[in-house]
């Protein structure tokens, strides 16, 4: 018998129907398992949510992806999205920053903490004559000998108090919302950490970066130019996959798993949810409440992951409970384009902790992409909360609502009443990437490995990106069939864009 005559008989279950849930399936079904998805809220895309209504289009977490990693990209094109990818404004391909109370630019070519252009740092207004001296001078800092560092100590060592003060810890709180005193580099940003090891600074490892991609990538703009949306909104890309997913026989269940046991399977312990979801989901509720399966991939958050992986490996839960999680909220806002001063042409704005704000970003979600928002109107995303404020994403709508409106009024020049408010709230959303993660990520794969059919996934592990999390989804799946003890030929099934 050919193996596209083969009838699968080896069952998966994936717990999460988040990016990674969904690339794990999307595995484990091409590789012809019988898999069932499960995920308590009954709907494809985890924290990837698009708010559609009357002309807005809101992102309620991330709003975009990057094309340097392919992953996401790739996915994309196979699920025939292409034509609805869209980039990054030219006129937005840059970000300001709060100093003094006034907005300037990032200098160009500085990217998060390397200084590609040495001439936009002696011009901008941001740092004082000694500040600029000392970061042109990071060449001559000698390279550590320590495998890993704070984010904190690495950018003041490297760059200086005041560059780190005033550049560094908002660029980089704006994508982690994390404790620069704890952050790991080895495991947050490594890429930096090895241009200082191998090239000996980052300025010369950003010079030797450029000479590799495009001439033009060392302009405020280039970097920028990578990310990219999509037209119809952000949550249309794992509702296909999952449509197509669901094509292809995977199942989908809307249910929470109460427990997971492991002798020679696995059995998953279900309970039905009452959370109300659209009817086009295609998740089912469950018809029995006990599910077997021969492997068993775990894709929620590291706390819920350790909680049902307790019975199967208390070591593992341990090692996955240790992992922090901090929690924000997003406030978008939506004004008429007269009631705003400020001609918000950048991606947004990024605020150091020193200047003593309530909030930590704005993201001008009309300037960077179209489509947001009605004609004549504006729409803006308010950032508050991360692990140095974790107060503020449990505070109510109307009090995070206040406190983003008083912040753009007294920024931006916004005036009059929001045209609309809607605010979403991630509590205990974001893993934090601690000094040891990197080791600790480490033993997890090392005890996953002496699991048969296990595989464990998500943002918690290798990166918080849409591409990363996407891999580590794959990754997990090849993890689990390569240690399972069922044995299965690959099937021949179609692409989603062949099938669409």
């Amino acid at each position: 018998m050919s193996s596209t005559d083969q009838s699968p008989s080896g069952r998966c279950v994936v717990v999460g129907a988040g990016l990674a849930g969904l690339a794990a399936a999307d595995v484990m079904v091409s590789e012809g398992w019988q898999t069932t998805l499960i995920d308590p809220v009954g709907r494809a895309g985890g924290v990837i949510e698009t708010i559609r209504e009357d002309g807005w289009l809101i992102e309620r977490s991330a709003d975009s992806f990057l094309t340097s990693k392919p992953e996401a990209v790739e996915l994309v094109e196979r699920l025939g999205l292409g034509a609805d990818v869209l980039p990054l404004r030219p006129t937005s391909r840059r970000a300001l920053v709060l100093g003094r109370g006034e907005l300037y630019p990032v200098p160009a070519g500085f990217r998060l903490m390397a200084p590609g252009q040495l001439a936009s740092i002696l011009r901008s207004p941001l740092l004082s004559p000694l500040a600029k001296l000392r970061v042109c001078l990071e060449r001559f800092v000698p390279a550590s000998t320590a495998d890993d560092e704070s984010l904190e100590s690495f950018a003041i060592r490297r760059l200086g108090r005041e560059a780190y003060e005033r550049l560094v810890q908002p660029l980089v709180s704006g994508i982690w919302t994390a404790d620069p005193t704890k952050l790991s580099m080895a495991a947050a940003l490594p890429d930096f950490l090895s241009m200082e090891k191998q090239a000996g600074s980052l300025r010369t490892g950003e010079l030797k970066r450029l000479k590799s991609v495009d001439r033009n990538e060392g302009t405020a703009g280039a970097r920028y130019g990578q990310f990219v949306t999509l037209a119809s909104g952000l949550d249309t890309f794992p509702r296909r996959w999952c449509e197509h997913l669901q094509q292809r026989g995977l199942s989908c269940l809307q249910a929470r798993v109460d427990r997971v046991d492991h002798v020679d399977t696995y059995r998953v312990q279900l309970a039905p949810t009452p959370t109300e979801r659209s009817a086009d989901t295609g998740f089912a509720q469950p018809g029995a409440s006990l599910l077997e399966a021969d492997t068993l991939i775990v894709s929620t958050p590291a706390t819920p992951a350790a909680a049902l992986l307790q019975q199967v490996c208390p070591a593992l839960s341990a090692e996955l409970g240790s992992i922090a999680y901090a929690g924000s909220a997003i406030v978008s806002l939506g004004f008429p384009r007269e009631a705003v001063r400020h001609p918000l042409n950048a991606a947004g704005l990024v605020i150091p902790r020193q200047e003593g704000r309530s909030i930590l970003a704005i993201s001008f979600s009309s300037s960077k992409f179209p489509g947001r928002a009605p004609e004549g109107h504006v729409l803006m995303r308010v950032f508050l909360g991360g692990a140095l404020d974790p107060q503020a994403a449990t505070l109510n709508d109307e009090t995070l609502s206040e406190r983003a409106i008083g912040e753009v009024a007294d920024l931006l020049g916004v005036t009059g009443t929001p045209s609309l408010i809607r605010v979403a709230r991630w509590e205990g959303a974001m893993p934090q990437y601690h000094l040891g993660h990197r080791e600790r990520v480490a033993r997890i794969r090392q005890l996953v490995e002496g699991i048969p059919g296990c595989g464990v996934a998500g943002a918690a592990l290798n990166g918080v990106g849409i591409p990363q999390v996407i891999a580590s989804g794959r990754e997990s799946a090849r993890q689990a069939i390569t240690s399972s003890s069922c044995r299965l030929l690959p099937r021949a099934l179609p692409s989603p864009s062949s099938s669409s």
